[in-house]
């Protein structure tokens, strides 16, 4: 699934909370009656339920069996809003993004590997920054799939973007401009990051839905791993909406110590545990960013981390180096 739909985790999540790994029958319906003449039912093995393929969750389709319901959600790229990119934002999805309408006169150039009139169609949204000249960040499933990439800036112009280098195991991507398109972001080199220390996020969850523009989000650093104490990443309790993966996690002078990736899939827990965990997302550490780009030759500006700033401050200095994605397929 792409956007607001969730990826399923591998068997660490299992072993990491084997309590909610299956759905348990409820101990008050009773099992349905065979037809006349049947055989009575068996009794289904424990944790399952009667007539259930083993592994299967109620409701599921059988190619789906042994695959329970994720708790971990990437929350983007967005998806867009089917209809003409003009269309009016009223009656649209969660997370969708209508396509920008494009300027009058010379359409813009096409990008590596894009055929000239090939029909596209925005498939889905997500933000960048910038980490040097003509180069930027964002996360792998965020371009995975596109046919191509374009970039808006904080003037508004839309710059084709590729893709240099991926890893899919960091969730990272490295993309690269033919031109500037700003002013590269600063990376906290020390100290270290703490539990409960104060972060923002600033991307572009929804768009098309909410704001067309960016929105900044605070809160703190509430655990130093991620889901199954994943030790690349943080948990943050910071928003994080559809459009947010990829965009900056900020400290309070304004470096960068992370970026922004997943969220808990807090409807699929509350299913299984009956209370809606609160602000459970996650981005992954600035030093698992700084190491992906060592490994790929990319030397970004890095400093200790300096005197604290307002939001505000932060927000109006972050600005011109945070990118509006849309992936077109």
């Amino acid at each position: 699934m792409r956007a607001l739909s969730a990826v399923v985790l591998p068997a660490l999540l299992l072993a990491a909370a084997p309590g909610l790994a299956q759905l348990v029958p409820d101990p008050g319906k009773p099992a349905p009656a065979g037809p006349r003449g049947a055989p009575p039912p068996t009794a289904a093995p424990p944790g399952q339920i009667p007539g259930q393929i083993p592994g299967q969750i109620p409701g599921q389709p059988p190619g789906l069996a042994g695959k329970p319901p994720p708790l971990y959600d990437l929350p983007d790229p967005a998806p867009a809003r089917p209809g003409p990119p003009s269309a009016p934002p009223s009656g649209a999805q969660p997370g969708s993004d209508p396509a920008p309408r494009p300027p009058a006169g010379k359409p813009p150039p096409l990008a590596p590997g894009e055929r000239p009139g090939a029909p596209q169609r925005e498939v889905s949204s997500g933000t960048g920054f910038i980490i040097g000249d003509r180069q930027a960040l964002t996360n792998d499933h965020v371009v995975r799939d596109c046919r191509s990439i374009r970039a808006r800036n904080a003037e508004g112009r839309d710059i084709p973007v590729t893709v240099r280098v991926r890893d899919a195991n960091r969730d990272l991507a490295l993309l690269e401009f033919r031109e500037a398109a700003g002013p590269p972001l600063t990376f906290r080199s020390g100290p270290d990051v703490r539990r409960g220390e104060a972060v923002m996020t600033y991307g572009f969850p929804l768009a098309g839905m909410l704001a067309s523009g960016p929105t900044l989000t605070t809160g703190d650093v509430s655990a130093l791993a991620g889901l199954a104490d994943n030790r690349m990443h943080f948990q943050i309790s910071a928003p994080v909406q559809p459009g947010n993966s990829g965009g900056p996690l900020l400290d309070l002078a304004g470096n960068v110590v992370g970026i922004i990736t997943s969220k808990l899939n807090a409807q699929r827990v509350a299913q299984r545990i009956g209370d809606i965990p609160q602000n459970v997302n996650f981005a992954v550490k600035g030093e698992e960013v700084l190491g992906f780009l060592r490994e790929n030759r990319v030397r970004p500006r890095t400093a200790s981390s300096g005197a604290p700033h307002t939001a505000v401050e932060v927000g109006e200095a972050v600005h011109p180096s945070v990118l509006f994605l849309r992936c077109l397929g």
